[in-house]
């Protein structure tokens, strides 16, 4: 396994991790550490993949709970028993891991200063911009006091966006005009998820903001990405209070 631990003043006991698409069971196109059931991958491999990220962060395979995430802004308080519609997670439990899955959405990590709540968002631009950040973030006593990590998602160079899209994220908040740059074809533009994310953080309060650094979609050795391959495996990014 190749895994992606955030560079974050995080609290002691706080862990966090991103997986790349090394290191597993799945055969192609899904090669090889696919952590989705929903790809047509075969179960068992899956399974397997699971098992293996499982014993890397010291839990219990029966610990995840992967949600089935529609691009919308609910968020769920964990654990709870699948299947679970979702695109939010939040737990106070010790050894309950908030688990994001993606393959070029932005994954968004989420704890408070005192390291007694963490959570993770699914940040696809319909969700980022119909609220999923804030939705998870009310869910924390103060905004103020809560740090975020952006795991790896398509990067601005690569995500390619009509202008309706654009127009839409303007409505909800006129500053995210400047994450948008005009494109090689008419009327499109290429859009940065991750300006976007730090934009509705910083509006919410947060301040420290980490990562934001990877383009799924330009290392194909390294990284799934629906947009470039279409049939693929799906990536992980998780938290928990160990």
């Amino acid at each position: 396994m190749n895994l992606i631990f955030p560079e974050w003043p995080a609290p002691a006991g706080i862990r966090a991790v991103s997986t790349t698409r090394a290191g597993g069971f799945s055969p192609a196109p899904w090669d090889s550490f696919n952590l989705g059931g929903h790809v047509s991958d075969e179960p068992a491999r899956v399974e397997q993949n699971r098992r293996q990220l499982a014993d890397a962060m010291g839990l219990l395979p029966s610990a995840f709970c992967f949600m089935n995430q529609v691009h919308g802004t609910d968020v769920v308080t964990l654990p709870q028993r699948a299947p679970v519609t979702a695109d939010g997670c939040v737990t106070t439990r010790p050894g309950v891991p908030c688990l994001i899955m993606t393959a070029d959405c932005l994954p968004v990590l989420f704890c408070n200063y005192e390291g007694t709540r963490v959570a993770a968002a699914h940040a696809g631009w319909r969700g980022l911009c119909d609220g999923v950040l804030e939705k998870v973030l009310a869910q924390f006593d103060d905004p103020s006091e809560v740090m975020a990590w952006l795991g790896p998602a398509i990067g601005p160079s690569q995500f390619e966006v009509g202008g309706e899209v654009r127009e839409a994220f303007i409505r909800e908040h006129p500053d995210a005009g400047d994450a948008f740059v005009p494109g090689s074809r008419a009327g499109h533009y290429m859009g940065d998820l991750y300006l976007l994310a730090r934009q509705r953080l910083k509006a919410q309060g947060v301040i420290q903001i980490y990562g934001g650094t990877e383009c799924t979609f330009s290392a194909p050795e390294r990284f799934f990405s629906y947009r470039r391959d279409g049939v693929t495996g799906r990536m992980a990014s998780l938290i928990f209070i160990a």
